[in-house]
This record gives C-alpha cells, sequence and structure tokens, in this order.
C-alpha cells in the first residue's frame, strides 16, 4: 500500500462523512473529521475556521452543508478551495448533488482549481428516510409528499462513501465525474411500500401539491432556509427525467451493483432505527 495520506473529511459525523471516515481508517489513512464539535472546529458559517483544519492536510473531502444548491455556497466553495490550495492540498473530492445546476457551478470551482480532484453526483439518499426529514412520517405511519409520479434512483449512502473514499486513495479516478444512483427508480409510494414490506407496519402514502406540502413545513415552524431548499430539490430536480436515470457508476468504480433500495430497506428495520418489526405472516 502507498503511504498513508493526511486527509480532511469535512461533515466527518454527517450522513456520508462518517461513513468515509471510517472505510478511510480501515484503508490505513490518517483522517482529521472536519466539524463543528471537531479539534480543530471546521464551521461552514465561520471561514477562519478553515485554515486550521487545513493545516497539513493532502487531500480533502467537501461536503457542504446544507447543500450546494443554496445561496451562498458558490462564495464558500470558491473560499475554501482557495485556501485548500495555499494550504498545500493536493487533491479535493467534492459530493455534489446529480441535476443541480447550482451546484455543478461548484463543481467547476473544484474543477479549475488546478487541485487534483473526482465529483461525485449523487441522487437522492435512500437514508433521507430513516436519518432525514422523511424518518418522521414513517415512524407516524402517515408519508405525505408531492410529485407521486417522479421515478428516484435512491442510492444509499454506504455506496456513496465507498466512492468517495476510492476516489481519495486511487489516483485513477483524477478529473473523473462519476453519477452515483442505485441499481433502479422508485417512487415515493413504491419506495414507502418496500418500508411498510420490511417493518411490517401499515404506513400511509398520499400525494400533495408541492405548494401544500411547502406550506405544511411553513406550518411546522420549519427554517425557512430549509424550506426553500426541500422545495427547491422537489421543483428544480425531481421534476427533470434525465434526474430519473439510472447509472451504473457505482459498480464502475467498486465493481459490484449498487445497494437497492430492497436491502436498504430490510437492513434499516432489522437495526430498529423505525421501531420494531412486526413479524410477517405465513
Amino acid at each position: 500500500m502507498k503511504n498513508p495520506s493526511n486527509i480532511l473529511v469535512i461533515g466527518g459525523t454527517g450522513k456520508t462523512g462518517r461513513k468515509v471516515v471510517e472505510g478511510l481508517q480501515k484503508r490505513g489513512q490518517k483522517v482529521r473529521i472536519g466539524g463543528r464539535n471537531s479539534n480543530p472546529v471546521f464551521d461552514w458559517s465561520k471561514p477562519d475556521t478553515w485554515a486550521e483544519a487545513l493545516e497539513g492536510m493532502a487531500k480533502v473531502y467537501i461536503v457542504f452543508y446544507p447543500d450546494l444548491a443554496v445561496p451562498g455556497a458558490l462564495q464558500a466553495i470558491e473560499k475554501l478551495t482557495e485556501m485548500a490550495k495555499q494550504a498545500g492540498v493536493q487533491k479535493a473530492v467534492l459530493l455534489s448533488g446529480k441535476g443541480e445546476q447550482e451546484a455543478e457551478r461548484c463543481e467547476q470551482v473544484v474543477a479549475q482549481s488546478g487541485m487534483d480532484y473526482t465529483l461525485v453526483r449523487a441522487s437522492w439518499f435512500s437514508q433521507n428516510f430513516s436519518e432525514s426529514f422523511l424518518m418522521e412520517p414513517i415512524l407516524a405511519g402517515y408519508v405525505a409528499l408531492p410529485m407521486p409520479d417522479a421515478k428516484i434512483p435512491f442510492v444509499d449512502t454506504g455506496d456513496i462513501a465507498e466512492v468517495v473514499v476510492e476516489s481519495l486513495i486511487n489516483d485513477a479516478h483524477n478529473g473523473q465525474t462519476y453519477e452515483i444512483t442505485g441499481p433502479r427508480a422508485l417512487t415515493f409510494r413504491a419506495a414507502v411500500r418496500e418500508i411498510e414490506a420490511a417493518t411490517g407496519k401499515s404506513i400511509v402514502y398520499r400525494a400533495v401539491s408541492l405548494q401544500d406540502y411547502k406550506a405544511s413545513m411553513e406550518a411546522a415552524g420549519l427554517p425557512g432556509d430549509y424550506v426553500w431548499l426541500i422545495d427547491y430539490l422537489f421543483r428544480e430536480v425531481l421534476s427533470v427525467p434525465a434526474n430519473q436515470d439510472v447509472t451504473r457508476d457505482v459498480e464502475r468504480v467498486l465493481g459490484r451493483p449498487a445497494t437497492d433500495f430492497t436491502a436498504y430497506a430490510q437492513k434499516t428495520a432489522a437495526g430498529g432505527i423505525w421501531g420494531e418489526t412486526v413479524p410477517q405472516s405465513v
């Protein structure tokens, strides 16, 4: 094995970041977690924390919170990229969103930085049902979502993390752009049915208009920037047919098929995140 690299994992306790950290450590790499509670601190809202986190790092995994589509993300990525170069970082792997035009502007900043890079464009996470905004409705047994006809190639965060780890370690991935999806596309209704089957619990799915969904988020007191982001993702990303396409980039990078949503649902149900499963009748 090559000599291990010093790698900064921004968002190292998040959905993909913690799995990237684990994967890098298993591969013998020296990992620094970049987060608001880490030492040194890395906080996207406090650029004065970035330099110390980047110091001595050879490579960096960049995850922008909450999403590269939000206002201010481009400016933050420009500043971070410049600081990374000044700190001597040689390679950056950027987590991006499949089909997000704003995210693609951020990609270009990294691609044109002069550093080695890999761009990882991910579809919607399967784990949104178990670690994010869709978990509470699943637990409540009632999921109301817009865009009932959109088919989404949900991707497992474990697959994303493995692709990122491979991209950080292996120079063969330099200059590549990967679009990471699951092996098939499902509607929200179909995804809920998969979770229903895995848990044995009854979960109602109801289609609502995007306007009504946005209003319900506002009525629930969710932050305005969060409401904006979810509205954007539905309106600008899920509505585009090309973003429903399934790719084989996971297989290209890892040499195995992408994790199917059924496998995700069964593993998550077995872990008890959605509560105790109900035994299936024979």
